[in-house]
């Protein structure tokens, strides 16, 4: 039964989506310029580089994880941090603490369907056009399973963030800023913008140990197959306590500080 009230908040979702097409076609438009960007950009990196493996990466191999990367971050990100700054601004927040649902469940279905939906309508077909330009480089197995239980672990430790730095409007009032700044450090931090291979040694050692890439890196790691059962597992048992740790402690820090909302509007 409970299951049900959620599968309502992800047709929702779904159906919010579909009546808003022309966003989504100019959301298409943009990632086909920035990939166009991207290519030569990366183009011009390897060319000055004079070879053709860049820190483990062929120019094939680092264009494949970023076009992968760009149509990951499409259906990722979930805005939901915005949607809690305006829910505390606007005084909405009450009548939403008021629902049977707890709020931080409530936001995370109520885009469960626009991500749903941007996974099969942008992601999907990317997955499709890159497999047929390349061939094999994408491998079709165990990986592809295995990349789906990534990707929903990245969608929860994403959003568990998100809810976080939502949360700290209830202290600020205002959420612009820390929010420009939390997406700067987990674009960069989780390899969407630049592949975690390229970092320096000690840069990149730290960074596999933080959960941010946790959320792009791993999943599109595993999905690529390059690198051997072992450290897949290790990678996923990492984003696993990742994905436990934050979702608790989003939780609890929830519950501490809606003690302390105030509501000025509304």
């Amino acid at each position: 039964m409970r299951l049900r009230k959620y599968l309502t908040f992800l047709r929702a979702g779904m159906i919010e989506m579909v009546q808003y097409r022309l966003s989504l076609f100019i959301m298409v438009i943009g990632n086909l310029l920035y990939l166009i960007l991207i290519y030569f950009l990366w183009k011009a990196i390897y060319a000055s580089a004079g070879t053709d493996l860049v820190n483990g990466m062929t120019f094939s191999d680092t264009l494949i994880y970023l076009v992968l990367a760009t149509a990951m971050f499409t259906f990722m990100e979930m805005y939901s941090v915005w949607e809690i700054g305006r829910d505390i601004q606007s005084g909405k927040m009450v009548l939403n603490l008021l629902k049977p649902m707890k709020y931080r469940t409530y936001l995370f279905w109520s885009y469960s369907g626009t991500l749903v939906s941007h996974f099969i309508v942008t992601f999907l077909p990317t997955l499709i056009i890159v497999r047929i330009v390349t061939g094999d480089t994408i491998p079709l197995g165990w990986n592809l399973l295995l990349f789906l239980c990534s990707a929903l672990m990245a969608v929860v430790i994403n959003y568990s963030i998100d809810f976080i730095v939502g949360t700290i409007c209830i202290f600020t009032e205002s959420i612009w800023g820390i929010n420009i700044m939390k997406q700067v450090i987990v674009l960069l931090l989780s390899g969407a913008t630049i592949p975690v291979a390229f970092f320096p040694e000690g840069l990149k050692t730290a960074v596999y140990f933080l959960p941010f890439q946790s959320i792009y890196n791993t999943p599109l790691t595993i999905l690529l197959g390059k690198e051997p059962p072992e450290n897949v597992l290790w990678m996923m048992g990492l984003q696993l306590f990742w994905c436990l740790f934050l979702g608790a402690a989003s939780r609890l820090f929830w519950n501490h500080s809606i003690r302390r909302i105030t509501v000025n509007g509304g």
